[in-house]
């Protein structure tokens, strides 16, 4: 039987208003001061169903330069948002698949330019879909909106090497969200994916390992409690509060789910999200390691 988790209200979250349920969902699918981004790591998933009026960002093509590893640039975004019908008043709720790794992604590179209003539907597609909710292959109309070309902030939640190496000499605060396996070296990537992205496996020295998917519910892919999340971080990683944190994984999905339950879930006032990973550290030349 699946274990069901508390009303979003009672799991005493530093800011519950980040996350969303279904029901809270399924009654703003015609508020136009809503818009429901689905984002997912299947790039094909949202073709064959997605809730109905919800737009797609594709994490590859929609949020990345086309040639340079980083992001796209404020006019890029701004284009988007203007296509996607998002203007910076409006609340933007993200889901989708795999425990909403990559809607935590989309939303993290949203705050990257500054907007706001962004929640994270709770359970993503496979709780919206296990309740029998209604969803569509439709494709919705979006009447442009007015989005003004917004100022990139790469200070305060993204960590570049640099910072990630300076970090280390001063044995900051740093957590390694990937497998087991792959924080061990035994693998360069997740089980049952290609062994590929890096000359060497292994973690950042100094780094603690939590897999991002300990954070969520295994039924119903929902988060855990604040006490739940606490006793995994803290109580388990040693992890505090009030230190500056870095998380990182492979590429920097994962990593921002982690930065997404520490930032808004536990309230940690400063983690960045290191999204270079273990594919820029794993390869670079004369960067330590450990096993």
């Amino acid at each position: 039987m699946a274990t069901e988790s508390l009303p979003i209200e009672q799991r005493g979250y530093a800011k519950p208003d980040a996350l969303v349920s279904t029901e809270w969902v399924a009654g703003h699918l015609d508020d136009p001061a809503v818009r429901i981004v689905e984002s997912n790591e299947d790039v094909l998933l949202y073709d064959t169903g997605h809730l109905p009026g919800a737009v797609r960002i594709d994490w590859h093509t929609d949020l990345q330069d086309p040639l340079m590893r980083d992001y796209l640039d404020a006019e890029s975004f701004a284009a988007l948002m203007r296509e996607k019908g998002i203007s910076p008043d409006t609340t933007v709720v993200f889901y989708g698949d795999k425990n909403n790794w990559w809607a935590t992604y989309a939303l993290w590179v949203f705050r990257l330019f500054g907007h706001e209003r962004v929640k994270v539907m709770d359970g993503g597609r496979k709780k919206w879909s296990d309740e029998g909710r209604p969803m569509t292959e439709d494709l919705p109309t979006v009447a442009p909106a007015d989005y003004p070309t917004p100022r990139r902030d790469d200070e305060a939640i993204r960590a570049f090497r640099e910072d990630v190496l300076d970090h280390v000499k001063r044995r900051g605060q740093m957590i390694d969200v990937r497998s087991p396996e792959e924080f061990s070296g035994e693998k360069l990537h997740m089980p049952d994916y290609p062994q590929e992205g890096a000359m060497r496996g292994g973690h950042i020295p100094g780094a603690q390992n939590v897999p991002w998917a300990r954070a969520v519910n295994v039924d119903t892919g929902e988060f855990k409690s604040a006490e739940e999340l606490r006793a995994l971080y803290e109580q388990g990683a040693g992890l505090r509060p009030d230190q500056d944190t870095i998380a990182y994984c492979r590429i920097g999905e994962r990593s921002s789910h982690t930065w997404f339950a520490l930032t808004y879930l536990l309230g940690y006032p400063n983690v960045r999200n290191y999204d270079g990973s273990w594919t820029e550290w794993g390869n670079a030349v004369r960067l330590p390691i450990e096993k």
